[in-house]
């Protein structure tokens, strides 16, 4: 469905997007993972044919999304940025919007505006941000497009909100497969959903797996500094942060026999899981050291 060839997006010396090569296959639900100013929008917008890359290559539907009728009239782009005339009311602007997409579902549309707005004929730039992103939401998953774009779609939603849009999201997508991209900087929420991943720092490729690979990626060890240190020697080392004066946790590559396990226990180190979400912390973090370090001064 998508493939990106060491793609680049420079703003003058700045590089939103850096020689990124990635590949999304048809109907999978990927998640674009990266801290604010990672470049997910960016990337997202020269997927869409928004944005003309600086050099390298992009292919959606097998061609270049930019300026490309096929790919605009098979993708819809959800981001907090949208905005409709002041004069069209939420029902208004969901039976303007269905004109432009031929699997609308108008069923869909209806029933979700029912369920998250009780007055359908209120105006949408009255409504607070967590609202917007809602109605936002509803047009997303109506719209039924081949390629579904949503760019931090929670945005200013509140808890409940977000736990009903994902139930919506999976639920709809199982019925009827597409191809959809969810972009966020939190990837507790959206995990239990998404099946591969994509993780970019400043505007570069940091990995790109299957959900499931990234849960068993990497393990936690906690005991006695010199003990840890000794024991994780020649191992690859994620993340290192220290409690006290004598203890240290330690994130490493998973690559831990039974016999390695064994013998970490016997010497009294705890060995636990580490969550997706701060793995991809430690994997996109710009300093050596954690706000610890900061605070202490070292």
């Amino acid at each position: 469905m998508i493939e990106c060839i060491e793609l680049t997006k420079a703003y003058g010396h700045v590089k939103a997007v850096d020689q990124l090569s990635m590949h999304v296959e048809e109907n999978t639900i990927t998640g674009l993972i990266g801290r604010n100013g990672a470049g997910k929008t960016t990337l997202l917008k020269l997927i869409a044919g928004y944005y003309h890359p600086t050099s390298g290559e992009i292919r959606v539907f097998g061609e270049n999304p930019f300026n490309s009728l096929k790919v605009s009239s098979n993708l819809i782009f959800i981001d907090d940025q949208m905005s409709w005339p002041v004069s069209l009311s939420l029902e208004d602007i969901l039976k303007a919007e269905s004109k432009f997409y031929p699997d609308w579902d108008r069923g869909l549309a209806e029933r979700l505006l029912e369920y998250f707005f009780p007055n359908p004929k209120q105006n949408y730039h009255k409504l607070s941000k967590g609202m917007r992103s809602t109605f936002n939401m509803i047009i997303g998953l109506s719209s039924r497009a081949a390629l579904t774009i949503l760019d931090e779609p929670t945005t200013g939603m509140d808890s409940a909100v977000r736990k009903d849009f994902y139930r919506a999201l999976l639920k709809d997508y199982l019925q009827f497969p597409r191809t959809m991209i969810l972009s966020s900087h939190l990837l507790n929420e959206t995990e239990d959903i998404l099946e591969n991943i994509v993780l970019i720092k400043n505007g570069e490729l940091v990995l790109q797996q299957p959900v499931d690979d990234l849960k068993e990626m990497a393990v936690g060890l906690q005991g006695k500094a010199e003990i840890v240190t000794d024991f994780g020697q020649g191992r690859t080392l994620y993340h290192r942060e220290t409690f006290g004066n004598d203890t240290v946790y330690a994130v490493v590559k998973n690559d831990l026999s039974e016999d390695d396990r064994h013998r970490a226990i016997k010497l009294g180190i705890a060995v636990s899981a580490v969550s997706t979400d701060d793995l991809c912390i430690y994997l996109t973090d710009q300093k050596k050291g954690g706000i610890d370090d900061v605070l202490s001064g070292n």
